[in-house]
């Protein structure tokens, strides 16, 4: 078992064998890490590459973050901030592997950003679209388990289906990790802050987040909100109980709740029609 911890933390590690852009990624956390660099350098080299700039306001133009024509990497950076953008940077080629391979988890991401923008904006949180892009990318170890383990990826869904457990404890089981762990191992490699790191691998146990347990609960919720609602499909049917640390946390009431369920099923109409736009420009 340690063997294969072992393993997947050196895929991970190895950044060539993920599907990113090194050499921009690079320039772009150098730039990023200046405190001298403005957001129109920043812009010039991510507009530098027409493919990865039109993933970043593909995104940025999603239903997650609530901004619609956002038409530049400036306006981008602007709205939704550096590091937002960093991490859709980072993240787009795998997003569009989950676009064409994995559509269920695609949609069930996109699903996720959208109810964790309205849950942090109900609750007059702070630096709502870093809470939203957290939540889009609180699965993305699922997708880096299905890209550099196929083989055990097929014995993950059979455990799934033989033991009617679920996904997490099929990983634990096959894996000896999860995929909360192998997400946080993939955006730290990539050096994006902890805010965006801890909600990623706390969502499932909101009571290990140190530092941003607030973030950590949205994810947590908008993760469950969205599993019940059946939009997409992250792996597996079951849904897991709201943890009582995450509603205590957020200071949660069943009459807010009903109000951002009721919000959430009318966004979840526009995050479909997103999802199908997409697929159609993919297909073109």
């Amino acid at each position: 078992m340690e063997e294969k911890r072992a393993e997947i933390r050196s895929i991970i590690m190895n950044t060539s064998s993920l599907p990113t852009l090194p050499g921009i990624i690079s320039k772009l956390n150098a730039l990023s890490e200046n405190d001298k660099t403005s957001v129109q350098e920043m812009a010039r080299l991510v507009s530098s590459d027409q493919v990865l700039s039109a993933r970043i306001l593909k995104l940025a133009n999603s239903p997650s973050y609530g901004f619609y024509k956002v038409s530049t990497i400036s306006n981008a950076m602007i709205l939704l901030g550096v590091n937002v953008v960093k991490s859709l940077a980072l993240s787009s080629s795998i997003f569009e592997i989950m676009e064409k391979n994995s559509l269920g988890l695609w949609e069930h991401s996109l699903g996720a950003g959208v109810a964790a923008n309205i849950i942090a904006r109900r609750l007059k949180l702070p630096e709502c679209e870093e809470i939203s892009t957290a939540a889009l990318l609180h699965d993305i170890g699922k997708v880096i388990i299905r890209l550099n383990f196929g083989d055990d990826y097929q014995k993950l869904l059979e455990l799934i289906r033989k033991k009617e457990i679920t996904i997490l404890d099929a990983e634990l089981e096959l894996l000896g990790m999860d995929h909360t762990e192998v997400g946080a191992w993939l955006v730290k490699s990539w050096f994006l802050p902890d805010k965006l790191i801890e909600p990623i691998s706390c969502h499932h146990n909101v009571a290990a987040a140190s530092s941003h347990q607030v973030k950590a609960s949205v994810v947590h919720f908008a993760d469950i909100l969205i599993k019940t609602s059946g939009f997409g499909f992250s792996g597996d049917d079951f849904v897991p109980i709201i943890q009582p640390v995450a509603w205590e946390t957020l200071g949660m009431t069943e009459p807010i709740l009903a109000e951002i369920v009721e919000e959430m099923e009318d966004k979840l109409v526009d995050t479909k029609n997103f999802s199908l736009e997409i697929q159609t420009v993919d297909e073109e």
